[in-house]
């Protein structure tokens, strides 16, 4: 019987051969190497992360007045709510200028660490030219021909 009750489309599927797709799928498309990097990226995240807020974040601190500025804020109003607890509205300035920070520290080692693990490729030496004497386009030094004018070189 098919999958809808009117329908004669019937559908086997043998698992090995899913098996075998999904596997060439992984391979083929570089979803597996996908997967590895965003798995790892994540962790390296996490470790900047931890390096940036148990490290460098307490140094910062001791450098900037008032001890927990991360906690700066200003108090637009006050207001009490069911429980007669005083409720601030306020901006949070010091939390936004900590997160401003952090991002800057994790971009700063992320790029680091990219920078010496990821070497650009080196530019291959041009090849060498000349010039044609009859049209003056630039060709290859190993020319017989121009390649604009047809003429001999």
């Amino acid at each position: 019987m098919g999958v809808f009750p009117n329908s004669t489309a019937t559908f086997s599927y043998d698992t090995d051969t899913m098996i075998a797709e999904f596997r060439t799928f992984l391979t083929k498309t570089n979803a597996l190497a996908l997967a590895v990097g965003v798995i790892i990226g994540a962790a390296v995240g996490n470790i900047v992360s931890a390096l940036a807020a148990d490290v460098l974040m307490p140094i910062i601190g001791l450098a900037l007045p008032g001890g927990n500025w991360r906690e700066a804020k200003i108090v637009l109003s006050h207001s009490n709510d069911a429980t007669g607890k005083i409720v601030e509205n306020a901006i949070q300035y010091g939390h936004f200028i900590g997160t401003m920070i952090d991002f800057l520290i994790v971009s700063a080692v992320l790029f680091l660490i990219i920078r010496t693990l990821v070497k650009p490729p080196k530019a291959e030496a041009p090849e060498p030219m000349k010039q044609c004497p009859q049209c003056l386009e630039m060709i290859p030094s190993a020319a017989k021909k121009c390649r604009a004018c047809t003429s001999v070189v």
